[in-house]
């Protein structure tokens, strides 16, 4: 369905919109219409007024083609936004395995495995994962690439060209982002040249875990040369350790007020910042504002993945999300690995994301709530870089209807059923969304289906 849709009597997120039903336009792929809708409460609940009366009990109706869909409360959110994954990476446990659950096995096992797998099993795994990650509301994803050049340029190169047929193949479906990962040693002039060629092929920045190397500022450095050369942005995995020493995002800092690359560059993880007395992160954090780096909590991967050494209390490694944001750093929760060696769980839900940042951050207050769900709709996007994000006139219609009326109840339920459009067309609907529905939504899913399932798309 690409023509004129009206969603009535729905809720939308945030404190100055709650209680309140609004009335919802989208034609030719954008928002036209975002409005308060005239009501009144009769018997506890909310009534349409005279306008709407002809189809307050109907679910979907479709005069004049148009398709109108009375939500009966249920929420819009703007299209969520993945801004931290491997999609390369998801679904490769059963190959590749960690039998320790350490990072430091998963680093091993996946580089071992690396030369063996397919440029079509990759591509396989981004689709499927991509897909899947539609199907809980997201509608935008970045991803990190593996790019092994120890392992021969054949295998570095496959998995880009991999990562560009599925962006390819997943157009209209899911804007994807990818960024190589410099390699923290062994890079030489050859990698540096296939990461360049990599650019220019389609990738959309650059990537790599600096404090991995045993001369992190240098290639810190170098990581910036490049990208300044090649305009453009950066997102590294920082300081995914528990170590309280290791403070690599200071360098980070340091070469983006140097090259003026406020607002470009992201810094993933940030585990070591948990570990650190208050006073020692406060200078991390007041260099990371200053210098505008944005930074991504991955709650799931690192309450999984750190203080495994530690005999008691045991460290979780989850950043100091709430302490970001107080100084005005941008902060967004992200998916990371879904079901590899370095994270055998998860399933590209951000809702669910949210869900345990809230867990591990003490989130919990009506304030907090609203914060978990813009750390994975407005920040992301902001890192991003969306320019006409969100549910406003004029722009780009990529949202998801929640089974759910209030923000709470999206943590409290973690709603199932979702309805997912991009620009303004459906791509996805999980079954007990369909339920909400009439023969007409019925026969709407039978076409999303076979336009994002065919047509060479898996």
């Amino acid at each position: 369905m690409t023509g004129k849709i009206r969603l009535i009597n729905a809720a939308l997120q945030g404190n100055i919109h709650e209680g309140k039903p609004y009335e919802i336009v989208v034609e030719n792929g954008r928002f036209t219409k975002v409005k308060e809708q005239p009501f009144v409460v009769q018997d506890g609940s909310f009534r349409p007024l005279e306008m709407f009366s002809h189809i307050s009990e109907l679910t979907c109706l479709e005069p004049e083609g148009e398709l109108v869909i009375d939500l009966k409360r249920r929420m819009v959110l703007p299209g969520l936004v993945d801004i931290h994954m491997h999609l390369d990476k998801a679904f490769s446990l059963r190959e590749v395995g960690n039998q320790t659950g350490t990072l430091l096995e998963a680093i091993q096992n996946y580089g071992r495995s690396a030369p063996f797998f397919t440029k079509e099993t990759i591509r396989s795994r981004i689709i499927r994962t991509a897909l899947q990650s539609v199907s809980y509301g997201s509608t935008r994803l970045r991803s990190h690439l593996d790019f092994p050049i120890a392992a021969g340029e054949d295998v570095v190169m496959r998995t880009v060209e991999a990562a560009l047929e599925a962006k390819s193949m997943l157009k209209g479906v899911v804007d994807i982002q990818f960024f190589p990962m410099v390699p923290y040693r062994d890079l030489g002039k050859r990698g540096l040249e296939l990461i360049e060629e990599s650019i220019r092929m389609g990738m959309d920045g650059i990537g790599g875990a600096p404090h991995l190397s045993a001369t992190p500022d240098q290639d810190i450095e170098g990581i910036f040369k490049l990208a300044a050369r090649l305009g453009t942005k950066i997102d590294l995995h920082c300081d995914e350790t528990d170590d309280p020493v290791k403070r690599t995002v200071l360098k980070v800092a340091e070469e983006s007020l140097r090259y003026g690359f406020q607002g470009n560059v992201t810094a993933g993880h940030l585990c070591s910042l948990s570990s650190m007395p208050p006073e020692e992160a406060e200078e991390v954090l007041d260099m990371m504002s200053l210098a505008g780096v944005h930074a991504v909590t991955l709650p799931a991967a690192n309450l999984y993945l750190q203080g495994r050494a530690d005999l008691g209390p045991v460290r979780r490694g989850v950043t100091r999300v709430r302490e970001l944001r107080e100084a005005g750093v941008t902060v967004a929760a992200a998916s990371d690995n879904i079901n590899d060696p370095f994270h055998p769980f998860g399933r590209g839900d951000l809702l669910q994301i949210a869900l345990l940042t809230g867990y591990a951050s003490h989130y919990g207050s009506p304030d907090d709530m609203n914060a978990l769900i813009e750390m994975v709709t407005t920040a992301p996007a902001e890192i991003y870089g969306c320019k006409a994000y969100g549910i406003h006139p004029s722009h780009p219609a990529d949202f998801v209807i929640v089974d759910a009326e209030r923000t709470e109840e999206i943590f409290t339920m973690l709603p199932a059923g979702r309805w997912v459009a991009k620009s303004g067309k459906w791509v996805s609907m999980t079954p007990s969304a369909r339920q909400w529905g009439s023969p007409q939504m019925a026969a709407m899913w039978e076409q999303v289906t076979s336009e994002v399932f065919t047509e060479g798309r898996m």
